[in-house]
C-alpha cells in the first residue's frame, strides 16, 4: 500500500492575510499545509479519504490519474467541499464515482450539492453513486475497510483502518472498544490541532499519549493548525517513532 498525504492542515487557526509570523514567513515546504486528506494506492485501486476545498490542487500536484472511490469521515465543509472536482475523473474514466459515507453524511452532500442529485441529466455535472455505510466493516472493490468510531466533540466521526494503516482525523475521544480495532496497525495517523487543549480536537500531548499507548511502528500527526508552530520545531519534541505529517509525504507499508 502506498500512502500520500494530500493535505495535513485545517482552516482553524489560520492567520489573516499578510501575516508575517514564523509559520507564514517560513520557507520550509512542510509548513505549507492544505486542508486534510489522504490518498491510498492499494494494489491497482486508488482511494481518497475526504475531499476538502483544496482537492483539485492536491490531486493535480500529486498527479493522481485514476480514482476508484471516495470515503468520507464526516460532513464538515473542510472535508467535503471539493466533491465537485471529481467530474474530471468521471470524464476520463467514463463512470460514476463511488462515494462511501454514513447516511447522515451522504444526506449532507445532497444538500450541499443539490445539482448533482437533482436527477437532471445536465452535461458535465459530477456523477456519483452513493454507498451508505455503518460502523460495520465493508469492502471497496475487494479492499476490506474497518470503520473506527470517534467523537469530534459531540459529532460522531469515522476513522478508517485499511490493512495495517489506520487514519483518524477530527477527533477528541476514542472509546476503549474502538482502540482495540486500531491495535496492531503498523501506521496510525491522528489529528492534533495545537499544543493547547481544544473542545473538539486532540491536543498534541493527547495525541502523543494515544500513540504511545498503541505503539505502532510509526505514528503521524495530521489536521495541524497554524497554532501548532513550525514543523521543525515540533519535530524536535516528538518521540522517535512519531512525526508530524506534511503535505506530499509518501509512505509504503
Amino acid at each position: 500500500m502506498k500512502i500520500t498525504f494530500l493535505g495535513t492542515g485545517t482552516s482553524q487557526g489560520v492567520p489573516v492575510i499578510g501575516c508575517t509570523c514564523e509559520v507564514c514567513s517560513s520557507v520550509d515546504y512542510r509548513d505549507k499545509r492544505l486542508r486534510v486528506s489522504v490518498h491510498l494506492q492499494v494494489g491497482q485501486r486508488s482511494l481518497i479519504i475526504d475531499t476538502g476545498p483544496d482537492f483539485r490542487q492536491q490531486v493535480l500536484r500529486e498527479r493522481i490519474k485514476t480514482l476508484d472511490a471516495l470515503l468520507f469521515t464526516h460532513e464538515h465543509k473542510d472535508h467535503t467541499a471539493g466533491l465537485d472536482d471529481i467530474r474530471a475523473y468521471n470524464f476520463l474514466q467514463k463512470k460514476d464515482m463511488p462515494v462511501y459515507g454514513e447516511q447522515r453524511v451522504l444526506n449532507q452532500l445532497k444538500q450541499e450539492f443539490p445539482y448533482i442529485f437533482s436527477g437532471a441529466n445536465y452535461p458535465g455535472i459530477p456523477r456519483v453513486s452513493l454507498h451508505p455505510i455503518t460502523e460495520a466493516p465493508f469492502e471497496v472493490d475487494g479492499i476490506l475497510v474497518t470503520p473506527i468510531r470517534v467523537l469530534h466533540y459531540k459529532l460522531p466521526v469515522l476513522g478508517y483502518r485499511i490493512g495495517d494503516f489506520t487514519y483518524i482525523t477530527d477527533a477528541n475521544y476514542i472509546a476503549p472498544e474502538e482502540m482495540e480495532k486500531i491495535k496492531g496497525s503498523k501506521v496510525v495517523v491522528l489529528d492534533a490541532l495545537r499544543h493547547e487543549p481544544h473542545i473538539s480536537h486532540f491536543s498534541l500531548q493527547e495525541a502523543l499519549d494515544i500513540l504511545i499507548e498503541l505503539q505502532p511502528e510509526k505514528g503521524y500527526i495530521t489536521h495541524i493548525s497554524h497554532l501548532m508552530g513550525r514543523h521543525r520545531h515540533v519535530e524536535e519534541q516528538l518521540p522517535d517513532f512519531i512525526s508530524l505529517a506534511h503535505d506530499g509525504l509518501q509512505l509504503e507499508i
